[in-house]
């Protein structure tokens, strides 16, 4: 109560990772590991264009392509998601022209998108860890850092999760959450 009127307090965010196959996953949002075009392409970007259908393509075609660390929303068409959140990645190259950074970016610039459209639930993929060759040991403590630090500017978000798509990866995150002081009961 301030001054007899109730203040509305935040949800709890619930912050976890899991393997999965993220195109059937029923959040607001799953976030596409996209390349610049958006035109679809392998791994996850393909999934997801696969499984959304050609609704997708025609959509992304509009958006006239995407820069390295941003982001952009389109709708989610057959997926379970109502809303897919397209970024690009950095290249890994060998962590000193900005792929820090630049994945950081990704993470933030999603959040802010799916802020900004109202979404309160999304999935991320491990961006830039598949083809683009990011190690996932360096990835994940960005992810899960960029993601704790947005959570804090952005308290209408009730889910972040993580999709893993290897038991391998899956470990990397949990540990990484273990460390970030994550609440063991939300995940």
């Amino acid at each position: 109560m301030h001054d007899g009127v109730p203040v509305p307090t935040a949800m709890p965010l619930r912050l976890r990772a899991i393997c999965a196959d993220i195109t059937t996953l029923a959040l607001d949002a799953i976030v596409n590991a996209a390349n610049s075009s958006l035109l679809g392409g392998g791994g996850v970007d393909g999934a997801i264009h696969r499984a959304a259908g050609p609704e997708l393509l025609q959509e992304c075609r509009l958006l006239g392509g995407c820069r390295v660390g941003d982001a952009k929303l389109t709708r989610g068409y057959r997926l379970p998601a109502r809303q897919v959140i397209h970024t690009v990645g950095p290249v890994w190259q060998d962590g000193t022209h900005g792929e820090p950074d630049r994945l950081a970016s990704c993470y933030r610039r999603c959040i802010e998108v799916a802020a900004g459209a109202g979404l309160r639930s999304i999935a991320f993929p491990g961006i830039s860890t598949g083809v683009y060759g990011y190690p996932v040991e360096l990835a994940a403590p960005i992810a899960v850092t960029t993601v704790r630090e947005q959570m804090a500017r952005h308290p209408g978000l009730a889910e972040i999760v993580f999709c893993c798509y290897s038991e391998l990866h899956l470990a990397i995150y949990r540990r990484q959450l273990d460390a970030s002081g994550a609440d063991p009961e939300a995940r």
